[in-house]
């Protein structure tokens, strides 16, 4: 969507930013090389999420030496043998994981993670309600992870004040800029956790009310986000995974519209129509 964003980004000096549905952080990443925040809030409902990037900010070497450990373990196995390796651990991860120290839990999830299918986010019960997507590809060569982007990472959120919360998107302040970011309206991923539309419209006031606070979400063709005291913009994009659309033969990409609504201090009555 940054193509999208980019003629639409705040154009003062941001020093402050929140992120209260974080996930992966591709926003943070633009807002950190382009405007150096000093200060951030990272906010996600997952836990297990928080605790990845918290040990990556916070014990880094750590981290980086369970994940190593696993990786020479499962690089040099048969793709079937790291079938087994995979699903194995994850049975472990569901099971045992009280016997691990929160590092190595975090370790644990983030290489499952990496190798996992298609990077998503699953939870069963027969996982103990924790994560349990299936294998991915398993097509690694010689690396299962980066540690050029989790150093990249932790020295980031070292560099200034950085805020990781785990909770309700509210405890995450509005600042000089904000992204919001929720589970897609009509979306058959929740997460694990429904977001209604109360609760949009509590975003929806913040961004109304608010210069620089964005909503992110997708169009499902109601009329939710129309008329609203805020700009909205509509961007056509294709769903390659997640959202396809079934068909007979399986499953082919699906046009769908995402919706960026927001406020600025300079708009104008055009940038309504």
């Amino acid at each position: 969507m940054l193509k999208h964003y980019l003629p639409l980004m705040p154009d003062q000096n941001i020093e402050t930013y929140s992120e209260p549905f974080f996930g992966g952080g591709a926003m943070l990443l633009y807002v950190v090389e382009r405007y150096n925040p000093k200060e951030i809030w990272i906010n996600d409902i997952n836990k297990g999420l928080v605790s990845i990037y918290t040990h990556i900010r916070d014990n880094k070497q750590e981290f980086c030496s369970i994940l190593d450990d696993y990786s020479k373990q499962y690089l040099p196995l048969s793709k079937e043998d790291r079938k087994k390796f995979y699903y194995d651990l994850r049975e472990e991860n569901a099971w045992n994981y009280q016997t691990w120290g929160e590092v190595k839990e975090s370790a644990v999830l983030y290489f499952l993670m990496k190798t996992g299918f298609n990077g998503i986010w699953q939870i069963n019960k027969n996982t103990n309600n924790r994560y349990g997507t299936p294998a991915g590809l398993l097509n690694q060569k010689d690396k299962v992870y980066d540690k050029g982007v989790v150093d990249y990472w932790h020295k980031m959120m070292n560099e200034r004040t950085t805020h990781l919360l785990c909770g309700d998107w509210s405890e995450a302040p509005v600042c000089d800029f904000t992204y919001y970011d929720p589970p897609y309206r009509g979306s058959f991923a929740d997460y694990n956790q429904p977001f209604s539309d109360e609760e949009c419209e509590k975003l929806i006031a913040n961004v109304e009310n608010n210069s620089n606070v964005w909503l992110a979400n997708r169009d499902i063709g109601d009329g939710f986000f129309d008329n609203r005291n805020a700009i909205c913009k509509k961007f056509p994009v294709t769903y390659t995974a997640g959202r396809r659309k079934k068909t007979e033969e399986g499953h082919e990409a699906k046009k769908a519209t995402e919706i960026l609504l927001y406020n600025t201090s300079n708009r104008t009555i055009d940038d309504f129509f």
